[in-house]
């Protein structure tokens, strides 16, 4: 029943001028009884009875509310003069005083400030008018009761207006916040594509690179060193699952039902030290050192237990490096954003630096910043442009990692032969 209502409402609506006729014409089936009713009770010398002309012009005047929604100040004028026309010839008006106040209201409520005030006004004229053409001037009550009806209408009528340019102010703002929501929703879309999309390619790039290098290298030494080759396999394997265990992890965060995701800490600086012991491993000479600044006289000697801080400590086989320095908290995107800033550029340098490289990686903890240079003696730039990495999606990530926490970036051939990234984030200093 409710919906039915609803439904009618919203035909009608939709069709003005239906529900008009409807009330113009009850009005003028109303008035002419109410015409008979009016000359009974009212004064026979002074108002003759209904006849054909009387009730023409009364119901012609009630029909008049019809138009109101296209020319209502001609139809108030129009009825004001119909008005005037039956009390000059002593005839009774009927309704007309009700359509008179019908048609001020709809004025008020359709139309501008200053056609509104007129309307008001010519309804005051017709009525003065009328009551001088009857000889009711003095009829004072009657005028100030007439008076307070046209301006309460008039007040109802602007009310209306303005309810309705709320309404349609609120109606148009809630369409704009719709549209803004739709794009900061389609920006943030875009973004978290982009990111992923950069996750995953840091993480793909990085383990396959490796993968391929641990491949070509068992495929050499399969027949003379099988010892080597399994070694070489295994590393493999052990890439494989890390690499699986890492883009399961990144996906699982876009899936919306079913159980929670397990999700797994993210890298960061703390992680570079395995990352360097991993490219040594695929055959890439790396050597590490992360160096505090900020260190305390206390913190510096707690350093220098593990090797002088500021310094690579070589041990080992040529080729290997151990870690100088301590590790300072970060916060967690600059954290990641040098995980995959470090494990982009050596990935980059096993890949095309040449098999007798070297690769240097630097973590310097300064105050406001925290500075990160990865550098290689390999074959440098030309090769790399050679076969579009210059260009790739690698570098390109770097740039929007670094830019995303307000840091420098410089990517370019190293001097004296190689290929160096240099990059800056800014820090809060605590």
């Amino acid at each position: 029943m409710r919906d039915t209502i609803g439904s009618l409402r919203a035909w009608f609506h939709g069709h003005p001028l239906i529900p008009d006729v409807i009330f113009g014409a009850a009005l003028a089936a109303a008035s002419v009884p109410f015409a008979h009713v009016a000359h009974a009770f009212g004064d026979p010398a002074r108002l003759r009875e209904p006849d054909a002309m009387g009730l023409g012009l009364i119901v012609a005047g009630c029909l008049s509310v019809a138009l109101r929604g296209h020319r209502p100040f001609l139809m108030l004028f129009l009825v004001c003069v119909a008005e005037v026309t039956l009390a000059s010839t002593g005839r009774n008006s009927s309704l007309l005083w009700l359509v008179t106040l019908v048609l001020v209201y709809t004025i008020a409520a359709r139309r501008g400030l200053a056609l509104s005030l007129c309307a008001p006004a010519l309804a005051l004229a017709g009525h003065l008018l009328s009551a001088a053409a009857e000889g009711r001037l003095g009829e004072w009550n009657s005028h100030l009761l007439m008076a307070v009806f046209t301006v309460s209408l008039w007040i109802a009528g602007r009310n209306a207006l303005l309810r309705r340019a709320y309404q349609a102010e609120l109606r148009d703002r809630a369409r704009r916040m719709e549209r803004v929501r739709e794009a900061d929703t389609r920006a943030a879309r875009a973004e978290e594509r982009s990111r992923i999309a950069r996750e995953l390619h840091d993480v793909v790039a990085h383990h396959v690179s490796v993968m391929t290098v641990q491949a070509a290298a068992a495929r050499r030494v399969l027949a003379g060193n099988p010892e080597g080759a399994r070694e070489a396999l295994a590393a493999i394997e052990e890439l494989g699952r890390t690499a699986m265990a890492e883009m399961r992890s990144m996906v699982g965060v876009l899936r919306t039902e079913g159980a929670l995701v397990e999700r797994s800490p993210q890298p960061g600086v703390r992680e570079i030290p395995a990352l360097v012991d991993q490219m040594r491993e695929a055959g890439l000479r790396t050597q590490l050192c992360i160096e505090d600044e900020r260190a305390t006289p206390e913190t510096a000697g707690a350093a220098e237990v593990a090797g002088v801080a500021g310094t690579v400590r070589t041990a080992g086989t040529a080729g290997t490096a151990g870690t100088a320095g301590t590790v300072r908290t970060l916060p967690p995107g600059v954290d990641l954003a040098a995980y995959r800033l470090v494990q982009e550029a050596l990935t980059n340098s096993l890949r095309h630096a040449g098999p007798q490289a070297r690769a240097w990686v630097r973590v310097r903890h300064e105050p406001g910043e925290l500075a990160i240079q990865v550098e290689d003696d390999g074959l440098g730039p030309r090769a790399r442009a050679e076969d579009g990495e210059a260009t790739g999606h690698g570098l390109a990530g770097i740039r929007e990692r670094v830019a995303l926490y307000g840091g420098l970036l410089r990517i370019g051939p190293r001097d004296g032969g190689g290929f160096e990234v240099n990059a800056r984030f800014p820090l809060k200093d605590t």
